[in-house]
């Protein structure tokens, strides 16, 4: 169904003279087209599109900015299925296609500065999560919901009292908007045409007296508040407010699905204010799972054919940092990638932006701004506080998105001056066709890259200093404690069953106060002791002769999230310093190894070769050197089973606890995976050297566990 107009509540207006029939069209339905504009929709010709830059485009027409944009997404009118980011339209001579432009993603109470918040620097200042041009997109589309039956409300008599409040505040505030007074706007405006239609309906039905009797007090009741003197964004705020309180569960999006390998049917909830929960059937009980910033990885796969023959079942498995596993059956690949992009995008808004679980669903942006070390739409003071963090050196820039549009980047660079140390600002451009310039300079590069690589060679000037652009300051991850948006927690359990894990062991989350036995979190290696069946390591004096090392490594791991990392909870400093990490089931690769030697298949190890791998990767994007990879620091999570399709899980331990801080007579033990150089100067520790360190770990995988080189001498 098409958004509802302002002017005619009841008939959407439309923007251009397209027909929504006309064939070989894409249309993007929108509920406010700019600032004061009534609902319309924009259209799309011959070609491909993705859903984000659809999005963008609608973005622009809506006055809505970069920073707010990632709340946006679209979906089907009738709003069975949302599109993710990266879903290819394709617009065919054969057929038309409409969707929706819409808020998808939502928060308690944000507009206001109550449970979510936009994160800041200052602790003692905040901002609201929504600017004007979104509240007010939220209400046009909000109250198209209202009217149009999609918010779920009561038939009772305080339930009618309360839709009567809301078109009341609805008249009112087109009656300051039209500069009418409320006599006027009731002689062409009927008030039934703010209501839900099934109320509507029942109005329908009284008799003649009931209605006129409604009709005269409500009249009443608007000229009553006509004097009131307030404005139109005050009163869609009330309006907002009044509509969530009526419905609570109205942003919440409920998926069916099924539990793998039975008819059981799953609804899966998802909601910005309690995260994912899951119930059996039409049950009215749920457990909940987990909220977003616990989620370790999510993946898409095949379900597996009952009877041989091709299937569109789709299976997704949601891991928490715990290592428990939330899985569902999809009917379609698209119901999958729906729900996975909601996870990836609330994920994204409070826990990390700069991170996707699923590179299918992930936005096309994002992907090229990892690619580019370009961080999102921050603020000026943000990248000052980053370069900051980073050293502030001379030459060291950051590159970002700019906040207000979304065709520019935005340099900002550390600069020495004769006053001290400053920053300085560059604006770089890009038109349709994909070439950038930097502003006030007419040469044109393909991409970004080119771009920063000829200046950094020859230098640029701006604000009437001469800059040079030496190291690039990349995105890193937020960590617990910088999410893009604050909340409050909410009451909401942590340890319900998932239909995968029947045993309903419980979660301890990212709050640590009870830490689960079981076995291995870890060897004493590497100065650090891992006390048995807890992720507690501990720094010993008799092991590592410097404790500031281990604080260090501690400060690192804090900064690194990657779903095969091991997870660090917190240190703990007393008599003993202690780092706190997520216990990991099964212990160390090695053992396991030894243990299950000539029933772990070559399939197997290379799944966990390519974890290994993953991870490292990741540390090598950060600049960070591991400094101790081994199969001894590889912790299985999950053993995986090759008849049902779920591979192995792996975590890699101590990034950053490196073999620096050892006695040269116990890193004489660890000579198999240290590389050549960092044997006479341990000092020189890099990143080439866990190269030579995952090789080793490779021998170590490959001939289940055997110590590399352990044929020879010491000495040797």
């Amino acid at each position: 169904m098409a958004p509802l107009g302002e002017q005619t509540p009841l008939i959407g207006a439309r923007s251009c003279s397209l027909s929504s029939a006309e064939s070989g069209s894409l249309q993007v339905l929108l509920y406010r087209r700019g600032p004061g504009g009534a609902a319309g929709n924009l259209s799309f010709s011959f070609g491909e599109y993705t859903a984000e830059e659809l999005c963008v485009r609608a973005a622009k027409a809506c006055g809505v900015l970069p920073v707010c944009h990632p709340l946006f997404a679209l979906a089907t009118e009738d709003l069975s299925c949302w599109f993710p980011p990266s879903h290819l339209f394709t617009v065919h001579e054969s057929r038309s296609q409409r969707l929706l432009y819409r808020i998808r993603f939502f928060f308690p109470n944000w507009c206001g500065l109550g449970q979510s918040q936009r994160f800041q620097l200052p602790k003692d200042r905040a901002s609201p999560v929504l600017d004007y041009p979104v509240i007010d997109y939220l209400f046009a589309q909000s109250r198209s919901d209202f009217i149009a039956g999609r918010v779920a409300v009561g038939l009772s008599l305080p339930s009618q009292e309360q839709c009567l409040s809301l078109a009341l505040l609805d008249m009112l505030r087109i009656a300051k908007e039209q500069r009418h007074s409320p006599a006027q706007v009731c002689s062409h405006v009927s008030y039934k045409s703010c209501l839900p239609a099934p109320l509507r309906r029942q109005i329908q039905q009284q008799n003649f007296l009931t209605r006129q009797r409604l009709r005269r007090r409500f009249g009443k009741s608007l000229r009553r508040l006509g004097g009131c003197h307030t404005d139109g964004p005050h009163l869609k705020l009330k309006y907002l407010l009044d509509l969530e309180r009526l419905q609570r569960r109205c942003s919440e999006e409920i998926f069916q699905a099924r539990s793998p390998g039975s008819a059981a049917a799953v609804a899966i909830h998802v909601s910005g204010e309690s995260g994912v929960s899951w119930g059996c059937g039409s049950s009215e009980s749920r457990q909940h799972f987990c909220d977003f910033p616990d989620i370790a990885d999510i993946s898409i796969k095949q379900a597996a054919s009952r009877d041989g023959g091709p299937v569109e079942n789709r299976l997704v498995t949601v891991t928490k940092v715990d290592n428990r596993v939330l899985e569902v059956e999809f009917a379609t690949l698209r119901e999958a990638r729906s729900f996975v992009a909601l996870l990836d995008g609330y994920y994204r808004l409070t826990a990390d932006a700069q991170h996707y679980f699923c590179r299918e669903v992930a936005p096309p942006r994002l992907l090229e701004d990892l690619e580019n070390q370009c961080h999102g739409p921050i603020s000026a003071e943000f990248a000052v506080n980053k370069l900051e963090a980073a050293g502030g050196a001379p030459g060291l820039f950051l590159l970002r998105r700019s906040p207000q549009d979304f065709d520019s980047y935005l340099l900002t660079v550390c600069v020495q001056t004769r006053s001290g140390r400053d920053y300085k600002r560059c604006q770089i451009r890009r038109d349709e066709d994909g070439h950038l310039w930097l502003s006030g300079v007419a040469r044109r590069f393909c991409s970004l890259r080119e771009l920063l690589a000829t200046y950094g060679r020859r230098g640029l000037q701006a604000e009437g200093a001469q800059i040079h652009l030496e190291v690039a300051c990349p995105p890193r991850p937020k960590g617990l404690l910088h999410p893009h948006l604050q909340r409050r927690q909410t009451g909401a359990g942590r340890g319900g069953r998932s239909p995968a894990d029947p045993g309903g062991a419980q979660g301890h989350g990212r709050r640590p106060p009870q830490l689960p036995g079981g076995e291995g979190g870890g060897t004493a290696t590497s100065g650090v002791s891992h006390r048995a069946g807890r992720g507690v390591p501990e720094a010993r004096p008799d092991v590592c002769p410097r404790p500031q090392s281990f604080l260090e490594a501690a400060s690192t791991m804090s900064q690194l999230s990657h779903k095969h990392l091991v997870l660090l909870h917190g240190v703990s400093l007393g008599k003993d310093t202690v780092m706190v990490q997520e216990h990991v089931r099964h212990g160390p690769l090695d053992l396991y190894l030894r243990k299950n030697r000539g029933s772990v298949t070559t399939g197997w190890k290379l799944a966990v070769a390519k974890q290994v791998a993953y991870a490292l990767n990741y540390l090598e994007d950060k600049k960070i050197p591991h400094g101790n990879v081994s199969a001894k620091k590889v912790l299985l999570a999950r053993e995986g089973d090759a008849a049902g399709g779920s591979p192995p899980f792996i975590k890699l331990n101590d990034p950053g606890v490196s073999v620096t801080v050892l006695a040269r007579d116990m890193l004489v033990e660890r000579i198999p995976w240290v590389a050549p150089e960092c044997v006479s100067a341990p000092g020189s520790l890099g990143l080439p050297a866990d190269k030579w360190g995952f090789g080793a770990t490779l021998w170590e995988i490959f001939s289940g566990g055997k110590v590399p080189l352990s044929l020879l001498e010491p000495q040797r």
